[in-house]
């Protein structure tokens, strides 16, 4: 029952701000509960990966090592936005753009959604995943419009809009799957382990549609084209640590379900339809993402449509299949989680110092905050998948396996697509670094800024992890060796 601990937890937490609110006294409070989902989800791998999955609350939880492993993503992303969000609303608050009021109420969602997410990971009917889905979306939409000007709100409807006609095609491919499973013989409604075992006998005309549906639908909320636009708006006006975990973790719970609708699809209709979907799913995600990112003037928005070049890569990866993507695919969302939530905060602590979100007023950062300044210079080239990072290893796993796999062509676009994103980043984050401040521009006389410890702690916390990972998987190794079986079809 350990496992129940990534819910309850984030639970007992909403209910503690809402009834002591924001002060000095509680403002530790979530990242005491984003370090016991964090605990609770590493006893859980250790226990899957022992003694293998097992069912909780009579069967409507099941945990696997997938399961598992995406606890462990959600807590430690958690944890690193936990433990930055109190500095980032002193300053709030010290500069008149936040009041306790509006930070009990933050806290109070975030909590709410660390909750929604593990239960969308735990869930073992898919309609009980896509009732935790849609949760995330109620809880960060009021995140979005947090600050209440007119950019935010119009960010936070665009972000509901969209994000809700993707979830509708999800609900409208799980009815669609749920009437398939009803004329199948060893099914038990929308169960999720049933439906992969008796997936040779769903009806292929109906599974067709509502696999595409759904992985449509679920990648809305993943940040994949076609239905993206939502991404750069809702990440660029939220506070630094709700995009922090809508990038870092939020992406990768919507992806979870899009690689569990793909186990049932290649046992219905074999490998080839998802493939192709997730291929031109991936493909356009990265050609979106490479023509933006060229010529974007906001460093928020730069890191958002990075964040849809990396669920693309991901979505690559799937579509390869095979053990060594798959594992490739893992190491990815944990790399790159740890590295997107380091720069949200990061990016979050550069807007307090400068006030403006323009790249070009933010020049010469390494001048007035040296310590953010290597932070950030890191985190890019972490980004860029530059060794010793995780995600250089992950992205050399994923080309590697598509290239064994005859994918040649798409994975050598893909690359090609990369170095263009690559470029961009490097570029614009090297305007922000190094160089001179404008005359007039925002810091141009300003004494050298000092990084708060517990920002600090966490953007560095973040990119030492994904180095670490980079180097080593260490006790992640026999995690996402399992969880790669476990999409690979052995349960």
């Amino acid at each position: 029952m350990t496992v129940m601990l990534t819910v309850l937890a984030p639970v007992l937490g909403a209910a503690a701000y809402a009834a002591l609110g924001w002060r000095r006294a509680t403002a530790w409070i979530g990242a005491l509960t984003a370090a016991t989902v964090l605990a609770a989800a590493i006893h859980t791998a250790v226990a899957v990966t022992g003694d293998g999955p097992y069912p909780v609350l009579g069967g409507m939880v099941r945990v696997d090592a997938l399961s598992a492993f995406m606890l462990v993503v959600i807590g430690a992303v958690a944890l690193l936005a936990a433990v930055a969000t109190p500095a980032h609303f002193a300053t709030e608050i010290a500069a008149a753009r936040a009041t306790p009021r509006t930070a009990r109420r933050h806290c109070l969602l975030v909590q709410l959604f660390l909750a929604a997410m593990a239960c969308a990971v735990l869930a073992s009917s898919l309609g009980v995943l896509w009732v935790a889905v849609e949760a995330t979306t109620i809880c960060t939409a009021f995140l979005v419009g947090q600050r209440r000007v007119r950019s935010a709100v119009e960010a936070a409807w665009k972000y509901v809009v969209i994000c809700s006609a993707g979830i509708a095609l999800a609900l409208l491919g799980t009815l669609l799957l749920n009437y398939a499973a009803s004329y199948a013989p060893g099914t038990d409604g929308l169960d999720l382990t049933a439906l992969a075992a008796a997936a040779p006998g769903l009806d292929p005309g109906v599974t067709r549609i509502a696999v595409l549906l759904l992985l449509v639908g679920f990648g809305t909320k993943a940040g994949l084209a076609p239905l993206h636009a939502w991404l750069p708006d809702a990440h660029s006006q939220a506070p630094a640590p709700v995009s922090a975990l809508m990038s870092g973790v939020l992406l990768s719970v919507a992806f979870y379900a899009m690689l569990r609708v793909k186990m049932i699809a290649d046992g219905a209709l074999g490998v080839g339809f998802a493939r192709t979907l997730l291929l031109v799913m991936a493909l356009a995600s990265l050609l979106v993402a490479a023509s933006l990112m060229l010529a974007q003037r906001d460093l928020e928005r730069l890191l958002a449509y990075s964040s849809i070049e990396h669920l693309g890569l991901v979505a690559l990866g799937a579509a390869i299949g095979g053990p060594a993507a798959l594992a490739a695919v893992l190491l990815h969302i944990v790399g790159h989680g740890m590295t997107k939530a380091s720069l949200f905060l990061g990016a979050g602590r550069i807007l307090q110092l400068t006030g403006t979100a323009r790249i070009d007023g933010r020049r010469a950062l390494a001048a007035r905050a040296p310590g953010l300044a290597g932070c950030v210079g890191l985190g890019a080239l972490a980004l860029v998948g530059l060794p010793p990072f995780s995600l250089f290893a992950s992205e050399l796993g994923i080309a590697r396996a598509g290239f064994a796999a005859g994918l040649g062509w798409v994975t050598a676009a893909a690359l090609l697509l990369m170095l263009v994103i690559a470029a961009a980043v490097v570029g614009h984050l090297s305007r922000v670094l190094l160089g001179a401040p404008a005359p007039d521009g925002p810091g141009a006389a300003a004494a050298p800024a000092r990084l708060p410890v517990a920002v600090a702690l966490a953007v560095g916390g973040g990119l030492a992890a994904c180095a670490v990972l980079g180097v080593t998987a260490g006790p992640l190794d026999v995690l996402l060796r399992t969880a790669a079986e476990v999409l690979g079809g052995t349960p």
